[in-house]
């Protein structure tokens, strides 16, 4: 009787921590959703037109209209592709969490998502690197390389670029975070069940 008492008290701790969890997980992955999605979108939406002067012709000066889009950087293009399926993600996510053990077939959930979450962290991370690379790229140059920097002309698109980028990396350290209690709860669901296991084994 002890030892029932001593599992169901266990079994009652797990139930309150798991609850915490569940409701810091939720909380994590809003703000990493709107991390991404914020991501997403600034860079999408990221232009800017400026006509600068590339000669002069005695006093009449030749102008050329340039554009500067996140299309014209794979990097960037990339970047947007990654936080928009992180976003994606963790939006399908909130909903799978919702509704609840409808979707936790036979446990698969529970070993599922952390698995995705993962993959998307490891996703979201290269899109990150690579448009810090460029950014880094684009404001200094590379006088090694002789490669020009652009963000003393396109000043406004590379400060959006940079906002973007932060608020990716925001998302990024939210996701490592949500992956890390994932396997906390994965280690507490795993626990409990042996839990609940032995106490079916204990000979009356």
């Amino acid at each position: 009787m002890a030892s029932e008492a001593g599992e169901k008290q266990e079994s009652g701790r797990g139930k309150v921590t798991g609850s915490k969890l569940d409701l810091a997980l939720v909380l994590l992955r809003l703000l990493a959703f709107f991390a991404t999605l914020s991501a997403t979108v600034v860079m999408a939406l990221n232009k800017q037109t400026k006509t600068i002067v590339v000669a002069t012709i005695g006093t009449v000066p030749i102008t050329t209209t340039l554009t500067a889009k996140f299309q014209h950087t794979p990097a960037f293009v990339f970047f947007v592709i990654a936080n928009g399926n992180a976003s994606l993600h963790n939006l399908l996510m909130l909903v799978v969490g919702f509704m609840g053990p409808k979707w936790n077939f036979k446990g698969l959930a529970h070993l599922a998502i952390p698995v995705l979450d993962l993959m998307n962290v490891a996703i979201v991370s290269g899109g990150a690197s690579a448009a810090v690379f460029m950014g880094q790229l684009g404001r200094d140059g590379n006088s090694h390389a002789r490669w020009n920097k652009i963000c003393d002309k396109f000043d406004s698109y590379c400060d959006r670029s940079g906002g973007a980028m932060i608020a990716s990396l925001v998302g990024l350290m939210l996701m490592t975070v949500i992956c890390s209690v994932n396997i906390i709860r994965l280690r507490n669901h795993n626990s409990n069940k042996i839990v609940l296991d032995s106490s079916v084994n204990v000979v009356p």
